[in-house]
Order: structure tokens, then C-alpha cells, then sequence
């Protein structure tokens, strides 16, 4: 089996279109400010800031064989992260996402990964053929898993024994997608990261607080571990009948998108040195406020 890399990040793979501006705005705002366009999707953002916190991620996706897939390829491979056992797809195109930012942070984005919903079970081939991984050798290592997978797909692979013996890290691409996580929910290796608006979503309720989210989870929705955030606000882990809440350093925002991806990977990072409870938290908050502050490069 491959052993090249430490951490496969399963997902979605595409274009961010992203513009940005420093001014407040609301619907029917016409502003001046910066267009970019940048290697995204949730795995991909994950993958990213693993790779600057020195792991070596590989990927399961899906990608077109396009000119901007060729692009994705290509960008991938320059930051240090595993493309050989993505799906290549003759007849889908490759996807992409477009949001708008403001001061007052996400204005409005659209997700179009209808190429990795329509690949279904093919991206996760090589888990089962050898490459990786087989039904009665399944994958061992760390897995972070996204969202924008069809909640069919992420059902079977809650049941699945190829990911029997796999350390399961999951979060919803977007609050819209959040209830998708269910079937994973109570899986027994799965640690969920969600913002408050997902838990709540999850839990079908309302929270205050993190704390609150996270306890809830996994004490009356059956969640083996949770990490809840709250932008600013408190972040807090639930799991072997410990809640652990902390505060994020106060910054100023530049950029919002991606913010969560970082968060998610500073943690597996930190874990996977050997970090504790409170000081893999605090690794992954302070990476979060580095990136939404700009000073973490693309």
C-alpha cells in the first residue's frame, strides 16, 4: 500500500473565486476591492494548511480533465500535497465556488461541486483496491473528511469497513450542508468540527455558547468528539466526559473564507505531534487568527 503520505483529506477539490473588500456591504452593494483566484474546496483548504504545518496530505477527489484541472493538479503537487489516487473525470468538469467579503464578513457564495457529488463512490477506489486499502486491510491512518459528499455517500461510509480503523475527521462545508453529517454523527472514530450554527443544525436547537454546543453533541446526540467554534467567541472540545472552552486572540479580519479549514488542520497538526487537549486547541485558535488576519499566505 501507498505509505507516502500521513493524512488523506477526502472532498472537495476546486477554483475559489473570492472578491474582497475592506468596506461594509449589504445586498446591492457595489464596491471596489481585490478579485482573486485560488486553489479551494474544503479537503483542498484543509490539505493546504496541513501542508504548511508539515504534514503530507494526499487527496480523494474529483477533478476534471480540463484546463482548470490541469491547473488544480499543478497547484496541489507545488504545495507538497498527493494528487496520484484523485479521480480524473473525461466528462465532468472541474469544480468551483465564487463569495463575496466584506468588513462585515460573508456576504453572500455559491458552491458548484456538482462534479464531486456526481462522481459519488469512485473518488474512494483506491481505499478499496489496494492502493491504500482493502475491506479486510483497511486504512489506519488519519482521515479528514468534508462535507460537500452526498449525504448517501457519507452514509455508506459511515458504515463502511473500509474506514473501520481510520482516525475520522469531518466538517460540513458550509452550515447549509451541516445536517449531511448526521449518519457520522455518532460513528465511534469520528471527531466532528462545526461553528455554532452547525451543532445547532445537528441538534436541530438553538446554543448560547460552544460549551453548550459541544456538550450537547455528545452527550444527548451521541457525538464521540466535538470541536465547536464561535468566530471570536469561544471554542470548545467535548469528549471522554471533558468540556475544554477557550478564547481566540482578537484580530482584525481580512478574510473569512477558509478560516475553518485552518482551524481543523492546526488541530489534526498539533495532535499528531503529540499535543494535549488544551495545547492542540490553542494551536489551532491561533491559527485560525493568523489566517483571517491576513497574515497567513494562500
Amino acid at each position: 500500500m501507498d505509505k507516502s503520505h500521513d493524512i488523506l483529506c477526502i472532498g472537495s477539490v476546486l477554483w475559489d473565486v473570492i472578491g474582497r473588500t475592506d468596506r461594509s456591504m449589504r445586498v446591492g452593494s457595489d464596491v471596489p476591492g481585490r478579485i482573486v483566484r485560488v486553489p479551494g474546496g474544503v479537503a483542498m483548504n484543509i490539505a493546504m494548511a496541513l501542508a504548511r504545518f508539515g504534514m503530507v496530505p494526499d487527496l480523494l477527489t474529483a477533478i476534471g480533465r480540463d484546463p482548470a484541472g490541469a491547473e488544480l493538479i499543478e497547484a496541489a503537487k507545488v504545495r507538497g500535497i498527493g494528487t496520484d489516487h484523485v479521480y480524473l473525470s473525461e466528462d465532468l468538469p472541474t469544480d468551483s465556488y465564487m463569495a463575496v467579503e466584506g468588513a462585515n464578513g460573508l456576504i453572500a457564495a455559491i458552491a458548484d461541486a456538482h462534479s464531486l457529488e456526481r462522481a459519488g463512490d469512485k473518488i474512494l477506489r483506491p481505499l478499496a483496491d489496494g492502493r491504500l486499502g482493502t475491506v479486510n486491510a483497511p486504512y489506519e491512518g488519519p482521515v479528514a473528511l468534508d462535507g460537500n459528499l452526498t449525504t448517501q455517500l457519507l452514509r455508506e461510509i459511515a458504515q463502511s469497513p473500509l474506514f473501520a480503523k481510520a482516525d475520522l475527521r469531518v466538517a460540513p462545508a458550509s452550515p447549509g450542508k451541516a445536517e449531511r453529517l448526521l449518519p457520522l454523527l455518532d460513528h465511534p472514530r469520528a471527531t466532528l468540527y462545526v461553528n455554532l450554527e452547525e451543532a445547532g443544525l445537528l441538534a436541530q436547537t438553538q446554543f448560547e455558547t460552544s460549551a453548550e454546543a459541544a456538550k450537547v453533541l455528545v452527550e444527548d446526540r451521541g457525538a464521540h468528539r466535538v470541536l465547536v467554534t464561535n468566530g471570536g467567541k469561544g471554542a470548545s472540545i467535548a469528549g471522554n466526559g471533558e468540556v475544554l472552552t477557550q478564547t481566540p486572540p482578537e484580530v482584525l479580519v481580512a478574510r473569512v473564507t477558509g478560516a475553518g479549514d485552518t482551524f481543523m488542520a492546526a488541530h489534526i497538526a498539533a495532535e499528531m505531534r503529540g499535543a494535549d487537549a488544551a495545547d492542540a486547541l490553542t494551536a489551532a485558535l491561533e491559527a485560525a487568527a493568523h489566517y483571517v488576519s491576513g497574515d497567513t499566505p494562500l
